[in-house]
């Protein structure tokens, strides 16, 4: 008897919706571990980010984008993440459009325009369906999206709670094509560490700034050094104007501080190694708005 031959499945899946659906924390969960930074701020995600799930058969490589949105499209970071969002879409073998519950909103139903074009299978993924007060309003929500899109598949998750989750995952196992697996079966992205870091950072100054957080603010690693098993971390936070910067070191430099321990305290568990986290915050003028800048930091790649 020959050994028998296991066909393995393996493709690019693209999480994609307006900002604030739940799409990084349901890329989280489907890897059970957090590789996509969070907050109730819209545009955390700024950049494309690869989450790594492989089972014996299947490997997943979940795509999560920016939000695509409308507004200060004179910004060249927001042209750059719309752009990012909608070259994903032509890269992958299917799509994950996520929505909010039984809300369908004009960012909603530009997404759906785009998704119109494609000949690729799309699944309509209703978030947080736990949250809504009226549950009965579900079914006729569905009825009615489904009459809009022809969706391979509409299923309604909580991407926190960890509803329905196993189901999605076996509807999307079903769309790879076969073939072998790109990545090491224990890699869980393709980002770096640095990247990581950056990401890390930026959540807490999101979190902990809420709605003073300006919009250009961003995160540069300045260097990334494993001695003598502690990892010492130089950052620059890099905002547009001097008062930016008042905001975000606090009074007495206490709000700094207050991102650099709760950075530092995430650090530590996602490199599994002390961690020295020295942060900074620098006023570079215009740097949302210049492509050079933009390169610089890792927003066109």
């Amino acid at each position: 008897m020959g050994e028998q031959h296991v066909v393995t499945r393996c493709g690019y899946v693209a999480i994609v919706g307006r900002p604030n659906v739940g799409k990084s924390t349901l890329l989280n969960h489907l890897l059970r571990q957090k590789i996509s930074i969070t907050s109730r701020k819209p545009q955390t995600t700024r950049h494309r980010i690869l989450g790594i799930v492989s089972t014996d058969c299947c490997q997943t490589l979940y795509v999560d984008t920016p939000g695509l949105h409308d507004g200060q499209q004179d910004k060249t970071l927001n042209r750059i993440m719309n752009e990012t969002v909608l070259n994903t879409l032509h890269d992958v073998d299917a799509i994950l459009f996520v929505v909010e519950g039984t809300r369908f909103l004009r960012g909603d139903e530009r997404m759906l325009g785009h998704l119109a074009q494609l000949t690729i299978p799309v699944m309509l993924v209703i978030n947080k369906v736990d949250l809504l007060a009226e549950k009965k309003l579900l079914l006729p929500h569905i009825e009615q999206l489904s009459g809009r899109y022809r969706f391979g598949e509409i299923v309604p998750v909580s991407a926190l709670g960890g509803h329905n989750l196993e189901t999605l995952e076996k509807l999307v196992q079903g769309c790879l094509p076969e073939g072998p697996f790109l990545f090491p079966v224990n890699q869980v992205t393709d980002r770096s560490s640095n990247f990581m870091a950056s990401e890390l950072i930026m959540e807490k100054v999101t979190r902990q700034l809420g709605d003073e957080l300006p919009y250009e603010v961003t995160v540069s690693i300045e260097s990334f050094q494993q001695l003598n098993q502690v990892l010492h971390i130089h950052s620059l936070v890099l905002v547009d104007k001097p008062g930016q910067k008042k905001i975000l070191v606090g009074k007495s430099g206490k709000r700094l501080k207050s991102i650099g321990m709760a950075a530092r305290e995430d650090m530590e568990k996602t490199f599994n190694s002390k961690v020295m986290l020295h942060l900074w915050v620098k006023v570079r003028s215009g740097w949302a708005d210049d492509e050079r800048a933009l390169k610089s930091l890792g927003y066109m790649e």
